[in-house]
């Protein structure tokens, strides 16, 4: 297994749109373990294959505590089931230090494929949903900035860039 860079805004390739993946091969399923441990190690709850510059339809995610609740979603898609949208705190690993109140659907029903391709479905709510519908947000070019006011993303952009070149100075 190997960590992989994790992109970081306003990195363009964060804007790409994911392709579906069209077979899960023994070099998705190895990108698969390099993302749950890039994820682990930054640490975060989901990674997106679009953060670590693969632009194809694969996120990872693990919300518990001990690292013993892997999920893999491949071509996912969501379906919202009920509720209205709820704020919660988000924050994310290619937006580093940043978080801020976003809304979402908490209560949803994802059909994926799982990392030996087989079909599923699971119904989610809470933070699995919000998580969920985070990720799929990158591999459709989007981050949880762009939810916020044009003032708070301009912050953010200049704020990280700074500390991108003063990183970039630094080496």
């Amino acid at each position: 297994m190997a960590l992989l860079e994790i992109l970081e805004y306003p990195d363009p390739r964060l804007r790409k749109i994911a392709a579906p993946v069209e077979q899960v091969t023994p070099e998705i399923q190895t990108l698969i373990d390099d993302m749950f441990e890039t994820m682990y190690d930054a640490p975060g709850i989901g990674l997106a294959a679009t953060q670590v510059d693969q632009h194809i339809q694969l996120i990872v995610m693990d919300l518990s505590e001990d690292k013993s609740e892997p999920h893999v979603f491949i071509n996912p898609e969501v379906t919202v089931l009920e509720g209205d949208p709820e704020k919660m705190q988000e924050g994310c690993l290619s937006v580093p230090g940043y978080y801020e109140d976003v809304e979402r659907i908490e209560h949803v029903l994802i059909k994926a494929l799982n990392r030996e391709g087989e079909a599923f479905e699971l119904e989610a709510t809470g933070l699995l949903a919000v998580c969920i519908q985070h990720e799929m947000d990158h591999l459709n070019g989007k981050l949880f900035i762009d939810y916020l006011s044009k003032l708070k993303r301009t912050r953010i952009k200049k704020k990280l860039e700074k500390q991108q070149k003063a990183q970039a100075s630094a080496s």
